[in-house]
C-alpha cells in the first residue's frame, strides 16, 4: 500500500526553433511539411539500391542536428523510462485489483482508465528505444504507424474517461439525492456505453494515422525517421491539419473545459460545507492542477503548432512540442497515486467501490 504521492520533476522544455531553408533540388518535388521540414525525393540516383524500403526524405542541418541532439536522444527518452518504470507496474497492479472483483460495472470507468494508461505506456517503449537510438526507426512502416496511433489514441482515451469519472463524482458531491436514485443496473449500462463509445470513437479517429507513410529514410544519413518528419502532398495538407484540429478539440478542449467545470463545483459546493473538507478540497485542487499541467502545454503547443503551420507556413513550435508530449506519459504513471492520494484525503458518507478495498468511504476516484 503506497503512502506517499511522488511528485516528479518536469523537464526543463527547451529545444532549438528550425529556420525554414532548404536546399532546392532539379529532381526533388518540395511540399508542406507536417511537422519539421522535409522534401521528398523522387527518380533520385541515390535510391538505386533496392534495399532501401522507406521513401526518402531530405531535411536541412538544423533538423537533423535536433534530431541527434541531446534533447532528444536523452532527456526525451529519460523521461519516458520514468514513467515506465513507475506506471507500468502501479496500473498492472490496479487492473489486477478491480479484476477480482465481483462485479466489474462499478468500477468499468476505472478499469478502462487502466487500460488506457498501460497501453500508451508500453508503445512507450519502442519510442524509447527509437530516441536512444539516434531517432533511428528499426521496426518499419507498420509497427511507427501502430506506436503513433496507440500513442495518441491512448491519451484522449484517458482524458475521456477523467472526464466521465469526475462527471460522476460531480454527481455524489453537488447533486447527491439524484445520484441515489440511479439504479446499480442503470450505472454499469452508463458505465458501459460511455466506456465503449470512447474506444470505438478514437479507434475511428486514429484511421488517419494509418493511411500516411510515418517512416522516412533521410537522405545522406542512417536514420529512418517515425512520425517526426512528415511532408506530405497539398490535397493532404487541405484534410489533415483540420482534422488534426478538430481532434484537439474533441480529445482535449471540451473535456478539459467539462473536468474544469466539474472540479470547480466540487470545490465551491464543499468550500460552503458545515463540514472539514480541507484535505480532500486541497486533494481535489492538486489533481486537477496536475491533468492541467500534464496535458495541457501539450495539446495548446500542438493546437498552435497547426494553426501556425496552417496561416504562416511555419513550424518552429514543433521542437518545443515534442519535449511538452513527455508531460501526457507522467499523468499515465500518477494515475494510480492520485486515486489512492483521494481515497485517502476522502471522509464522505457517500459509498464508492475502491480497487484499494471492499467498501471504502470514498469520495471518489481517479
Amino acid at each position: 500500500m503506497w503512502k506517499f504521492f511522488m511528485l516528479l520533476l518536469l523537464p526543463l522544455m527547451f529545444a532549438e526553433s528550425f529556420q525554414d531553408s532548404a536546399s532546392n533540388y532539379s529532381q526533388i518535388e518540395t511540399i508542406r511539411p507536417k511537422t519539421f521540414p522535409g522534401t521528398t525525393v523522387l527518380n533520385s540516383s541515390q535510391l538505386i539500391n533496392s534495399s532501401i524500403l522507406e521513401p526518402v526524405i531530405n531535411v536541412s542541418a538544423d533538423v537533423i542536428n535536433h534530431t541527434t541532439g541531446i534533447v532528444s536522444t536523452r532527456i526525451i527518452p529519460s523521461a519516458y523510462i520514468v514513467a515506465i518504470l513507475i506506471g507500468i507496474p502501479s496500473n498492472v497492479f490496479v487492473l489486477a485489483c478491480l479484476s477480482r472483483r465481483k462485479s466489474l460495472s462499478s468500477c468499468i470507468q476505472y478499469f478502462s482508465l487502466a487500460v488506457s494508461d498501460l497501453l500508451l505506456l508500453i508503445s512507450l517503449t519502442l519510442r524509447v528505444h527509437y530516441h536512444l537510438n539516434n531517432n533511428n526507426w528499426i521496426f518499419g512502416e507498420v509497427a511507427c504507424k501502430v506506436v503513433t496511433a496507440c500513442f495518441y489514441g491512448n491519451i484522449y482515451c484517458s482524458i475521456h474517461s477523467h472526464m466521465c469519472i469526475s462527471v460522476m463524482r460531480y454527481l455524489a458531491v453537488v447533486h447527491p439525492f439524484l445520484y441515489r436514485t440511479i439504479s446499480k443496473t442503470s450505472y454499469a449500462s452508463l458505465s458501459y456505453a460511455t466506456s465503449l463509445s470512447i474506444w470505438i470513437v478514437f479507434a475511428i479517429a486514429m484511421t488517419p494515422e494509418f493511411l500516411v507513410q510515418q517512416s522516412y529514410r533521410v537522405l545522406g544519413e542512417e536514420l529512418v525517421t517515425c512520425h517526426d518528419i512528415h511532408p506530405y502532398e497539398k490535397a493532404f495538407n487541405q484534410a489533415l491539419i483540420p482534422y488534426r484540429l478538430s481532434l484537439i478539440c474533441l480529445g482535449f478542449i471540451l473535456p478539459s473545459l467539462v473536468i474544469a467545470f466539474v472540479y470547480g463545483s466540487i470545490i465551491y459546493h464543499l468550500n460552503r460545507s458545515s463540514s472539514d473538507w480541507k484535505h480532500y478540497m486541497w486533494a481535489s485542487t492538486l489533481v486537477f492542477g496536475i491533468f492541467l499541467v500534464c496535458f495541457a502545454p501539450c495539446n495548446a503547443l500542438l493546437f498552435a503548432h497547426y494553426v501556425k503551420l496552417y496561416t504562416q507556413q511555419q513550424y518552429d513550435l514543433y521542437s518545443y512540442y515534442r519535449v511538452a508530449v513527455c508531460l501526457c506519459s507522467f499523468h499515465s504513471c500518477l494515475d494510480p497515486f492520485l486515486s489512492y492520494l483521494l481515497t485517502k484525503t476522502s471522509t464522505s458518507r457517500v459509498k464508492f467501490r475502491s480497487f484499494s478495498s471492499k467498501d471504502s468511504n470514498v469520495l471518489s476516484m481517479s
